[in-house]
């Protein structure tokens, strides 16, 4: 898949802190991109030079295969962790004069807003001042202005913070159908739920480095155990203990089912199928749940940044 945007071995220091090291990506063009790390790993200063807020000491970036410059600040979208709105100005004064800053004209801007306005059932928030709206209504009006002029890449940093469950799942839609229509966008959160239900790619940084980046199913493949989570009703309970422990490494697990039935976590040695256990276990008793413990992006995360710790 063709990258829209390329980090080549971007540098960025402040004074004796190094805050990117060298760091290079790749997010391929129409995907939605989770950018990772824990807190000071570097994500803000990256999402900050792709802004042009601030400049790299070292390497560069592409957007679509030029350098990046100021005539692609139009095409960039930027809906900061910190919402930038001013609070004492009315919605839709405030909203017309931001879209024209990346380049509408105010009968493009006025049209763009009817339409977000309309689809997000807030047209009676005209001449409402933020500050007399909630932080998830000034969320939703945040959102509305990052993407009114049909940016080509979003970055969104923390998206859902302040919305409640109901509009949270709206914004996600909206973000979805972006994505859908060939917007490409980066995703940065510590919220990995999310990550799992919205991302093809991920990357993650720590100590301003990259330690990860790929599809996520990719990377997910390559921290998977052959474990198993397995309920199973055995006719006899004490043998089957006996019998497992003697061919394979298990403990106990606290899945969530119906049925009282026996609960394990069985790791297979690597090569070993897992039709063999299964067959194993239908020997033994009514097999009643087998599946992969596939790691969540939440393990991989702890599990990548402890070791570097």
């Amino acid at each position: 898949m063709k990258p829209i945007l390329e980090v080549k071995n971007v540098v960025k220091q402040y004074g004796d802190y190094t805050a990117l090291n060298s760091v290079s990506l790749s997010v391929p063009q129409g995907s939605i991109y989770g950018l990772l790390g824990p807190n000071g790993a570097g994500k803000t200063s990256l999402i900050r030079i792709i802004n042009q807020i601030t400049m790299p000491d070292g390497g560069e970036v592409l957007l679509d295969g030029e350098k990046l410059g100021s005539q692609h600040i139009k095409q960039i979208g930027y809906m900061p962790e910190e919402r930038g709105l001013y609070k004492s100005m009315k919605v839709g004064e405030q909203a017309l004069y931001l879209a024209q800053l990346k380049g509408l004209t105010k009968k493009e801007a006025k049209e763009q807003l009817d339409y977000w306005f309309n689809k997000l059932d807030i047209q009676g928030w005209w001449d409402k001042k933020i500050q007399e709206l909630s932080k998830g209504m000034a969320q939703k009006i945040q959102f509305v202005v990052t993407v009114l002029h049909q940016p080509k890449l979003l970055i969104l940093d923390e998206p859902f913070s302040g919305f409640d469950p109901v509009n949270a799942n709206l914004i996600k839609d909206e973000i979805m159908e972006l994505r859908d229509k060939g917007t490409t966008i980066i995703f940065s959160t510590h919220r990995m739920e999310s990550v799992e239900d919205m991302c093809d790619h991920i990357a993650l940084i720590h100590q301003s480095n990259k330690l990860i980046e790929g599809p996520l199913n990719e990377v997910k493949k390559q921290y998977r155990t052959n474990t198993f989570e397995v309920g199973i009703a055995p006719t006899n309970f004490q043998h089957l203990l006996a019998d497992i422990s003697t061919k394979y490494q298990t403990t106990q697990a606290n899945f969530k089912t119906l049925d009282d039935e026996l609960k394990l976590q069985v790791a297979l040695p690597q090569g070993t199928p897992p039709r063999e256990l299964l067959s194993y276990l239908m020997d033994k008793g009514d097999v009643t749940y087998f599946v992969e413990k596939i790691p969540s992006v939440n393990d991989i995360f702890i599990e990548t940044v402890s070791k570097k710790n």
